[in-house]
């Protein structure tokens, strides 16, 4: 059982890592120091102070770069393998310590990565949405949205993982629709 719940809390703080990298860490490791989360054995490092305020300073640098225009697209590029990598070690910090050395790494790799990659993947594509149709006038609302779910994902996977896991699911497939929706209008249009 703390297996699948230390999963559940991987993949939310994983799927917060898809819309912003340091965030979840950030909260991971104030969390720690608050003494409201104890990481996994080599993930200790999440409690010095110093990690977090470089964190904090990481997570203002990075949201405050996705309000610059182009800089968003750009950044994408940059955010995606770093979203799989923060997703990796999220995961990673909160495995069981019932689960080997390598099923644990193995896990972290393809739950927590996996997840990240996905959902900064759906970030990138309504992103593309956006600034194709509004030319990225509308891509400071979707930062917005991006950190404060961040914020909001990162908070609740550490007091509810299993609600976290259903609203992740229910928010990629709405994004899928909404991408979906978007293409056909844009391909109706200039038809």
């Amino acid at each position: 059982m703390e297996t699948i719940l230390g999963l559940c809390i991987g993949i939310g703080l994983s799927a917060a890592c898809g819309f912003r990298v340091f965030v979840p860490l950030l909260v991971m490791s104030i969390a720690t120091i608050t003494g409201w989360f104890e990481p996994v054995q080599g993930f200790e490092w999440l409690a010095m102070p110093a990690v977090c305020v470089a964190l904090g300073f990481a997570t203002l640098c990075e949201i405050g770069a996705y309000y610059v225009p182009w800089v968003d697209n750009l950044l994408d590029t940059i955010a995606t393998p770093a979203a799989v990598i923060a997703g990796t070690l999220a995961t990673m910090a909160v495995s069981s310590g019932e689960m080997s050395q390598f099923a644990s790494w193995a896990s972290a790799i393809i739950v927590g990565g996996g997840t990240a990659g996905v959902v900064q993947a759906s970030t990138v594509a309504v992103r593309g949405v956006s600034t194709a149709t509004t030319g990225g006038v509308a891509n400071p609302v979707l930062a917005t949205g991006e950190w404060i779910g961040a914020i909001v994902l990162s908070i609740l996977s550490l007091i509810t993982p299993v609600l976290v896991v259903i609203l992740v699911f229910l928010i990629l497939v709405l994004v899928v629709r909404w991408v979906r929706r978007k293409k056909r209008e844009n391909l109706a249009e200039s038809v």
